[in-house]
């Protein structure tokens, strides 16, 4: 029976184990299958480990927007993304994940750098640490204009696509279509992607304008103007070429120019924002070795004077590192990524009171004074309006003259706490005093504070009063062994210091100079704006080649006009925006006229020509006529624009290179070099005195 039993359980063991491998090899066939190889190569390619930077920076990104101070830098970082990466989400949550993680990453170490160095000086440790706010917003502005200047040099590949696309297929749309499903380059084929959209939309002019208001940087912007001229009238052969190939060829020299001209303001810039701020970093270091070095100069390191030079160290620091930022405007479309629809200054002008405060400080409408304050805005391209100029103007007013009392209050604390705390003694000129000099010196310096908290609420008082004290030793038993003439001579030097703890008060002239300082802080912000205003004049021939560059791609199109070209010249200013606009709005009422007003509008040269052209193509000779010389002399023309841009990197290079080095100079000389100087031959003339006189 057990036999039976044992013979059935084996066939059993075998059957199942059959049906095992039937079932695997049945399984494995269809593994094996087309079909599901392929799920197999996209699940593949579609997942992603555990931990990876891409889940990071996301997971980073949801992090950042819970934390307040952070957050504000996220959004702004995201502003400028969002317009190069459309519609990709994903990307720009990246991006922005990225740059603010790299800059923290910097300016933490750096917080520990200067906290290591600074400890002792809690005045330097506190400016250089709001400083970093500053110094944050350059580090996230550099590492955007990377993408934006990595977006450039894309479109000059993209542009070539283009032209063997446009051969192949000779229809504009089709050409884009095809390089945008490129997929090496993902930020530019995304831009090609939605000037495709716009190209055939059902309203591709509205569609246009949208796009417009969006595109990252202004060669796009030609680029799609173009493509739906192209596409609405039709290309055309000029000299046995195509139009639009030739006018891409345009946009991309103009491209080649502008890479070249940033690359070379980078170069230029890279390290003078640096150069401006590391300085500061040196002034304590430089504070330690002089004084232990030539102990006569701890007077004034830790006096008033030395508190005097830093801080205004450190105000010119301030001033020439902004400086710096304004000039080197490497002409990216710095996007204004501020909140202009409602920032702080909005919120701040709705309070009634304050409104009625400020209105008070605003000039009236119509007057001289309001029509140049515009005039300043529209020249240095200001999107802030006159109120909210008008409070930072309050603002700064008002902060700078408490900060102002408040130092002063510091300094006058400053000399009567060294008046108690510094040792009392002849310093050597050079080294410094052994320790037993410093003990004696700390015990002279606190008998004489007793002598100084018994007599300093005496108005009247006399060295001969202190003497007679000193002699009978009711407040201490110092000098009871002493002379006469060392008991005149302590007493002398402790009626010294009284008078010198009595007159640390608060001065009218103080206050007044507080007042000063809080009027050169009002008038700042106007500083700035014509500042702005001068260094955007050094580019006004560059914006007119620019134009010249505009009209030479519309003028051979067919149905072109005067307005039109007004339009793109409008659409593409930035320095002679305002005066163009007006034209525009003009037009209507007589384009001859509105060309003559745009004439008076405008003091440049070069631009008056251009207008004159303008005004020869409205009713006498076709356009092409017109600016026949743009198209013959082109190559002048390519020069002059490469030459130009030449001179105006040297100017501001060299502008820049003495704003920049301003700092290091006055800390080296007017913080090391002058003191040592001035303070060494006076306590050498004192000594020879002292000698002359002992002899």
């Amino acid at each position: 029976m057990s036999n039976d039993i044992l013979m059935y359980f084996l066939i059993g063991v075998v059957a199942v184990f059959a049906i095992i491998v039937v079932a695997y090899l049945i399984i494995r066939k269809k593994l094996n299958s087309s079909g599901v190889r392929e799920i197999q190569k996209l699940r593949a390619g579609t997942e992603e480990k555990k931990f990876t930077g891409e889940i990071l920076y996301q997971k980073l990104y949801v992090k950042y927007l819970k934390i307040p101070f952070i957050k504000r830098y996220l959004l702004k970082i995201r502003r400028r993304l969002e317009i190069i990466n459309i519609d990709d989400e994903y990307l720009t949550r990246k991006q922005a994940s990225k740059i603010l993680t790299n800059a923290i990453l910097i300016i933490i170490p750096l917080t520990i750098v200067i906290i290591a160095m600074t400890n002792q000086n809690t005045l330097l440790m506190t400016f250089l640490l709001v400083f970093e706010i500053f110094l944050a917003d350059t580090i996230i502005g550099g590492m955007v204009d990377k993408i934006d200047n990595k977006l450039l040099k894309e479109q000059i590949n993209f542009f070539s696509e283009i032209r063997h696309a446009y051969h192949e297929y000779n229809m504009v749309e089709e050409a884009i279509y095809q390089v945008a499903q490129d997929d090496e380059e993902p930020e530019m084929a995304r831009q090609a992607e939605k000037i495709y959209e716009v190209l055939i939309s059902n309203d591709p002019e509205g569609e246009l304008e949208k796009y417009y208001d969006i595109a990252p940087n202004a060669y796009l912007k030609e680029f799609a103007g173009i493509s739906y001229l192209t596409k609405e009238f039709g290309d055309r052969k000029v000299d046995g070429a195509s139009l639009y190939l030739k006018n891409l060829n345009n946009i991309t020299q103009e491209m080649q120019l502008e890479i070249l001209k940033r690359d070379k303001l980078d170069y230029v810039f890279q390290s003078l924002s640096l150069i401006s701020i590391v300085p500061i970093l040196f002034m304590e270091p430089i504070k330690n070795w002089a004084v232990g070095q030539f102990s006569f100069t701890a007077s004034f390191y830790n006096g008033r004077g030395g508190m005097i030079m830093q801080i205004l160290i450190l105000v010119m620091t301030f001033v020439c590192y902004l400086l710096t930022r304004k000039l080197k405007d490497n002409g990216s479309v710095n996007m204004n990524t501020k909140n202009t629809e409602n920032p702080w200054q909005a919120k701040l002008y709705k309070n009634p009171i304050i409104k009625k405060f400020v209105n008070l400080f605003i000039p009236k409408e119509g007057t001289k004074e309001y029509r140049k304050l515009q005039q300043d805005m529209k020249d240095a391209a200001s999107k802030d309006k006159i109120e909210w100029i008008y409070i930072n103007r309050i603002s700064l007013c008002i902060v700078t003259f408490i900060i102002s009392l408040v130092v002063i209050m510091y300094l006058h604390n400053i000399v009567i706490q060294n008046v108690y705390t510094d040792p009392t003694a002849d310093y050597d000129v050079i080294g410094s005093m052994s320790e037993q000099q410093t003990m004696s010196a700390m015990e002279l310096t606190e008998s004489d504070n007793e002598y100084i908290y018994h007599f300093k609420n005496e108005a009247d008082v006399t060295a001969n009063d202190i003497a007679e004290e000193m002699k009978l030793g009711r407040i201490n038993e110092d000098y009871l062994d002493s002379t006469d003439e060392e008991i005149q001579i302590a007493a002398e030097r402790v009626l010294d210091k009284i008078k010198l703890v009595n007159s640390e008060n608060m001065q009218w002239f103080e206050l007044l100079l507080a007042m000063v300082f809080g009027v050169v802080a009002y008038n700042a912000p106007i500083w700035m704006l014509k500042f702005q205003a001068r260094m955007r004049q050094l580019e006004m021939e560059d914006e007119v080649m620019q134009f010249q560059t505009i009209i030479l791609m519309l003028m051979r199109i067919e149905r072109v006009n005067v307005e039109i070209i007004l339009e793109w010249l409008e659409r593409y200013a930035n320095i002679f925006k305002e005066p163009i606009s007006k034209c525009v709005n003009n037009y209507e009422s007589g384009p001859w006229e509105a060309l003559e007003q745009l004439k008076e509008d405008v003091s440049y040269q070069e631009f008056i020509r251009l207008v004159e052209s303008l005004q020869a193509a409205v009713e006498k000779i076709p356009i092409a006529d017109a600016f026949d010389e743009l198209d013959t002399e082109r190559d002048y023309y390519q020069a002059r624009r490469k030459e130009s841009n030449e001179r105006l990197i040297s100017r501001k290079g060299m502008i820049g290179r003495g704003i920049g080095f301003a700092p290091m100079i006055v800390i080296f000389v007017g913080y090391l070099i002058i003191p040592l100087v001035f303070i060494g031959m006076t306590s050498m003339s004192q000594s020879m005195s002292g000698l002359s006189t002992s002899y």
